[in-house]
């Protein structure tokens, strides 16, 4: 009965949110005037405590620009941690812009939408992302390509780690920044988050996105630790695949860390070796 109750306050209160942000971030992109890039952060920050996520975050956000982000993909919920936390844009599946509402609402925070699928459009998609990246707009690359069960890390996906490498050869810039980012669900009220409560977060797969959202709103109390980790400059030289390694492994071992509950002495690599990039430094 608590639960439901619950679910009905923090419903309204949602929609009170999208009712009252929505208009005005889509006011503030159509005439250029507002905190167009700022709306996003305060509706992401109202949202992820209405969902009940209390937000661990280990390390910074690299100041360097341009900025690629390279995160882990469990939730769409990893949208709203994320975006709660600085200044930043997305890149999602085409498929996204036509569901009901989210769709709308990635639209309004200048998501960039690609077609994986589509190899043809690899490098004009890439040119796109890298066009945004020169702009200043720090990117995040949700790099397996899919969700997960939010217990391991899929294998990264290369094909758009080229983007990076497309802003120093089409733009004026020189080098680009490459930041992995790791997202791990660990507690539900309190109670480390065992493979039993993993679907109240996850979202593999082909699982409805409405009863993910009331789920949330009904249930909530998680808590997520966000992982902001040692970031690559990589100039014309570096190869794309071993940066995409690169990354792949350093989230991979945050991920662990947070759900083993380890120190993190070393958080490059399984071993704490550092992948060396061809023409890469690293910072």
């Amino acid at each position: 009965m608590m639960s439901w109750l619950r679910f009905i306050v923090m419903a309204m209160a949602f929609a009170l949110t999208i009712l009252v942000l929505v208009p005005l971030q889509y006011v503030f992109l159509k005439t250029g005037w507002g905190p167009r890039t700022t709306t996003p952060i305060l509706f992401h920050r109202t949202v992820s405590r209405l969902l009940g996520f209390r937000i661990h975050v280990h390390g910074e956000m690299a100041k360097q620009r341009p900025l690629l982000l390279t995160a882990n993909h469990t939730s769409w919920t990893d949208i709203v941690i994320l975006g709660s936390l600085r200044e930043m844009a997305f890149i999602a599946k085409a498929e996204v812009a036509t569901w009901p509402l989210f769709g709308m609402l990635a639209k309004l925070q200048r998501t960039v939408f690609i077609e994986r699928e589509k190899r043809g459009k690899t490098h004009h998609q890439a040119s796109v992302i890298a066009t945004r990246l020169a702009a200043g707009d720090a990117m995040v690359l949700f790099a397996e390509g899919t969700t997960s069960d939010g217990n391991r890390v899929l294998p990264f996906k290369t094909s758009l780690f080229g983007a990076a490498q497309v802003a120093i050869r089409e733009t004026d810039v020189e080098t680009v920044t490459v930041q992995p980012v790791a997202i791990a669900y660990t507690r539900v009220h309190g109670m480390p988050m065992g493979r039993a409560h993993r679907p109240l977060v996850a979202w593999p797969g082909d699982v409805p996105l409405g009863p993910s959202l009331i789920g949330l709103l009904k249930d909530g109390a998680v808590d997520v630790d966000v992982w902001f980790g040692e970031p690559v400059v990589i100039d014309g030289k570096s190869d794309r695949k071993s940066l995409a390694r690169t990354m792949e492994e350093r989230v991979r071992a945050m991920v662990r860390t947070s759900l083993m509950g380890r120190d993190l002495a070393s958080p490059q690599g399984e071993s704490g070796d550092d992948p060396i990039l061809n023409g890469a430094k690293n910072r």
